[in-house]
Formats: structure tokens, sequence, C-alpha cells
């Protein structure tokens, strides 16, 4: 299934995108985060809903997309998880353990919204990553169990403010800045991917341009390290986002450098998951 959030008379829906067309959700959940708090039960009578046409249907095209999770309770990044990309950053080595960072929802828009560039900065930066979403609450996760907490995966780019990431050692003002990253557009269910999403294709494209052009497979820590590692540290919940990194070709790391600009359109495309498109605007 592809599940989303989108604007139905105004109103936060939920909804599953079939083929071309959103088919209304609404009486299984109110939105992507209620419908995951229902467990399995909801799933499934969302697939059954899906499967039959919903009560009313509507072209994706042209839709208002929200992003696939309203509010998540976490939403923790992941930085230097692809060897290319660890070597062309400052710091050059391969992290020996997930570098993990928040990430706050008020930093990101959904699919076609304005990516907004800072006054204060013109080192405005891309990043493609798999964005992979909890749906079973766990603590303490053996690896073995990990991808069993996930219901899917959706798309995230990771814009950072690059002068200001560097600014100190904690990334968290580089990466927080208001609507300066993009989720969505929609959750691909776990069920309709490979395994721990290995093996797919990741690309960022500016303008057209590929910038970023890599593979899943080459994640330093894969999707169940990164699950099992975050619930050392807290308890994972329906509706958690894990944001797994970027791999190599950031503007920061050019020659000569390269970042986002008002006019440009950024996409974000990892294979049978989906495309996440955003211009950018000035503030």
């Amino acid at each position: 299934m592809r599940l989303l959030n989108y604007l139905n008379n105004g109103k936060a829906s939920l909804g599953a995108r079939v083929g071309d067309n959103i088919v209304d959700l609404n009486s299984v959940a109110a939105s992507v985060d209620a419908l995951l708090a229902q467990g399995v039960s909801g799933l499934a009578k969302a697939k059954e809903v899906a499967a039959k046409g919903g009560a009313s249907t509507l072209p994706f095209k042209g839709a208002k997309l929200l992003p696939p999770v309203l509010n998540p309770s976490k939403a923790i990044a992941v930085g230097l998880n692809y060897i290319d990309h660890a070597a062309e950053s400052p710091y050059k080595d391969a992290p020996k353990y997930p570098v993990l960072f928040h990430r706050f929802p008020s930093s990101w828009v959904a699919h076609d919204d304005a990516l907004i560039k800072p006054t204060v900065s013109d080192q405005f930066d891309y990043e493609a990553e798999l964005a992979v979403i909890i749906g079973k609450a766990g603590r303490h996760i053996s690896k073995d169990k990990a991808l069993e907490h996930v219901v899917g995966y959706s798309l995230f780019n990771d814009g950072s403010i690059r002068d200001y990431q560097f600014k100190s050692h904690q990334w968290m003002i580089g990466k927080n800045f208001d609507k300066t990253a993009s989720f969505g557009p929609e959750l691909v269910t776990a069920d309709e991917l490979p395994a721990g999403a290995v093996g797919l294709r990741i690309q960022c494209r500016l303008n057209g341009e590929v910038l970023q052009d890599s593979n899943t497979e080459h994640m330093i820590f894969d999707v169940a390290t990164l699950v099992s590692t975050c619930s050392e540290i807290f308890e994972l919940v329906p509706g958690d986002v894990i944001i797994s990194g970027t791999p190599a070709g950031v503007g920061f790391a050019r020659k000569p450098q390269l970042f986002m600009k008002q006019g440009d359109v950024v996409e974000v495309e990892v294979e049978k998951v989906g495309i996440l498109r955003n211009g950018i605007k000035n503030e």
C-alpha cells in the first residue's frame, strides 16, 4: 500500500494512492498517524477499503499532500551513513557507531511545497535520504527482529544549512532551520519493497542534473541496525521516523561548492519508493 496524508476540503485526511488516484480512507482513520496507532488491524482495514475503492477518489496529480507522518514523537536522522559520503565530509573516516541527531517536524515541508532558503545563509545544501517509519513499538529490539517494527518507507531531503551546521560540534542548528527539509510524498508499506529496503537506487537531482547517485546497499549501518540501535536509547513507537543518511555528492563537498537557491527545483528519488519534489524560495 501507498498511504498518505492529504487535504480534503481543507481538512487533513488519510488516503491510499491507487494508480493515478487517491482513495479516501477517512472511514478507517483520520491520518496515517492515527492509522499506525491502530496497529495491524488498522492496516488490514485500510487495505480492504482501498481495494474496494473507498467512499471517494480524486486524482493524485494536483492533490495537496501533507507529510506522510504529521506528528512523530521522534524523528531521528543519521549522519555519515554511506562510506563515500563520510569520505567526502570533513570527518573523512566512517563512523564506528551511528551518528544520530534530531530533526524537528517544523523543519520540514511536504511534497511540492517550497523549501525556504534562510536569509542568514547561502549554504543551503541537499541530501537525498530514505526515511524509515516505525509501525510497532519496542525497546531493546534485537537486530534480527528489527524489521518487524518497520511499517514502511518514504523519502526525505535532509536540507542542511552548512555554515550553521559546522558552527559547533553539534549539528542541530544547521539541520533544523524552518522549512528547509522535505518529507513525502507517501508511506510505502514494507511488503512492497525488499527486506530492509536493501538494493534500491537513490538519487538527488537539482534542476534535472543528477548530483547524487548511489544504492541503499551502501549504507554503513543498515535499517535493522539503525532500528536496533535507536531502541537501545529510547522506546520506538508507531509513527517515529528514522532518516537513514545520504550518499556522496552533496553540494558542500563539490569543487566549486554548489548550493540551492531561489527558483531551483530539487528531486529525491528512491527506486520503488517514488519521487519527492520541491522548489526553492527565499525566506
